[in-house]
């Protein structure tokens, strides 16, 4: 058995900062928010899709505020954004329309 010698040192971990506030910042800029859909789109997981929107939303003021500006029920946009949400086309593309973003389709390329 070895037994360590001297005074113990402290381990120096490198500094962590936080990635929300990062994420929400890049978030803001519409084609920043747009390539994060696409991407979540991509993975073709729709609780992601719906954690994808949830972000965009805090990043441009929250539930409450884009609830404010579709004019949808502020409740009700919470649940539909929840992991267990299941959004109509009509709040998915006002939820859009309020984060500067829009519902598009584009053929898939061959494989």
């Amino acid at each position: 058995m070895t037994t360590r010698k001297g005074p113990r040192r402290k381990a120096s971990a490198p500094a962590s900062v936080p990635h929300r506030p990062t994420l929400l910042a890049w978030l803001k800029k519409t084609e920043n928010a747009a390539a994060y859909v696409e991407a979540a789109i991509e993975e073709g997981d729709p609780a992601f899709l719906l954690q994808a929107l949830r972000d965009i939303a805090e990043a441009h003021g929250g539930v409450a505020r884009i609830a404010e500006k579709t004019g949808l029920n502020r409740e009700a946009l919470y649940r539909t954004l929840s992991s267990r949400g299941n959004p109509q086309l009509k709040s998915l593309t006002a939820i859009l329309d309020a984060t500067g973003l829009r519902l598009s389709v584009t053929a898939r390329k061959a494989a």
